[in-house]
């Protein structure tokens, strides 16, 4: 007789409601936590010894930081945001809370006022749909306004430099979110910007806002990030997405999957990171059934033409790793597919009908935690002090 059978039978025997998907165990217990207090006291046992009546002793529930508190001790007010090796445990934690928060505010009322007369500047030097898309929902959701500026409209055509281009929207804007094909931006931004800086994706090294919401999204998803197997395919070498998610994953217990062509493989000083920590596993050039099995979340990336200085290579690696209904054959009925997208023909178009494929919930969630970040970060002292209100 299995464990799992007697503890099915003894929640029949002793009428006691078993929760057996994690994610609703989660949200069952943080909603519970939310409005009881969780302390044990002598009413909560007793030791089959003759035992007197106990007067009744209701306890004040302790309330929970309201999204007004965490504001006004945001660590992050006025900080740049230029890399996701900034942020401890705790504070993912704060992030993540305000973006539940936030998400249960848009599904009530559609809007916050939290950064009414804010205004947020938004610098791509790259194409980009949901990154800018999404800060500019979430700043508008939250009350504020955006300037939007693309590198083909900008003075930069005339041979403007990044630096005066960061001096100039820092006369405007509250804070700067920066996308740019150098490895370096994002530094050289907060160098000379007097505003917080938020790093949107600088070259091939990181894309700090898409590992927290990816992060957000395993925990909405699947109830918890410890002791999940991740796999990663794709453009790992190239893949900032991978690279800022890795190193986030520092935090949890974890085992990392490692899929891709040899001239996409993880860079090596990423690599050699994950083993230190003993959170490698294995490492392929193919997708097998075996490394299918094992997988919670399948993270599925593109192969960016764009990063390739030689066409041919290109054409050779780009649909070498493909992800279908035959592919998630072998996958776990709970696990989760994500992309950072955009996508090409790495995840065929018969996947997006599967529950499985959380890709385009991802962007959803993504604009929750960007509305957190935002808030945590431009909120002024005397706003945080005051209650915020729908609108």
């Amino acid at each position: 007789m299995s464990k799992g059978y007697r503890t099915r039978r003894m929640a029949i025997d002793y009428q006691t409601p078993l929760v057996t998907n994690v994610k609703n165990a989660k949200i069952l217990i943080e909603a519970i936590a939310r409005h009881y207090d969780l302390e044990i006291s002598k009413v909560d046992y007793q030791d089959f010894s003759v035992v007197p009546a106990a007067p009744l002793i209701l306890r004040k529930p302790k309330d929970s930081p309201t999204i007004r508190e965490l504001l006004a001790n945001s660590p992050f007010r006025n900080k740049h945001i230029v890399s996701v090796s900034q942020f401890s445990r705790n504070e993912l934690h704060l992030l993540f809370t305000v973006a539940q928060e936030m998400r249960l505010g848009v599904e009530r009322e559609g809007c916050l006022d939290v950064l009414k007369g804010r205004v947020l500047c938004l610098m791509f030097f790259e194409p980009s749909t949901r990154t800018s898309s999404s800060f500019d929902t979430a700043m508008k959701r939250l009350g504020g306004q955006t300037v939007l500026i693309s590198e083909a409209h900008s003075s930069t055509q005339k041979g403007e430099s990044l630096e005066d281009t960061i001096r100039t929207l820092d006369q405007y804007g509250d804070a700067i979110v920066l996308r740019h094909p150098s490895d370096e931006s994002a530094n050289i931004a907060a160098k000379f910007s007097d505003r917080p800086i938020i790093n949107a994706g600088n070259g091939s090294r990181e894309h700090p806002t898409q590992a927290f919401l990816d992060l957000f999204t395993i925990r909405e998803e699947l109830g918890t990030v410890n002791g999940l197997t991740i796999t990663f395919t794709g453009d790992l070498r190239y893949g900032r997405t991978v690279h800022s998610l890795c190193e986030l994953l520092k935090h949890y217990n974890v085992t990392i999957q490692l899929v891709s062509p040899a001239s996409l493989a993880l860079p090596d000083k990423v690599r050699e990171t994950l083993k230190s920590r003993s959170q490698l596993g294995v490492v392929s050039t193919n997708l097998t059934p075996e490394i299918i099995a094992k997988t919670d979340v399948l993270y599925c990336t593109r192969v960016q033409k764009e990063r390739f200085e030689d066409p041919q290579l290109y054409e050779r690696v780009k649909n070498s790793l493909v992800v279908d209904n035959a592919t998630l054959k072998h996958a776990k009925q709970n696990m989760i597919v994500m992309h950072p997208l955009p996508r090409n023909a790495e995840i065929a178009r018969e996947v997006d009908d599967d529950p499985r494929a959380a890709y385009f919930r991802q962007m959803k969630y993504g604009m929750f935690v960007r509305m957190a970040l935002l808030a945590l970060v431009m909120t002024p002292v005397e706003e945080g002090k005051r209650r915020f209100s729908f609108v």
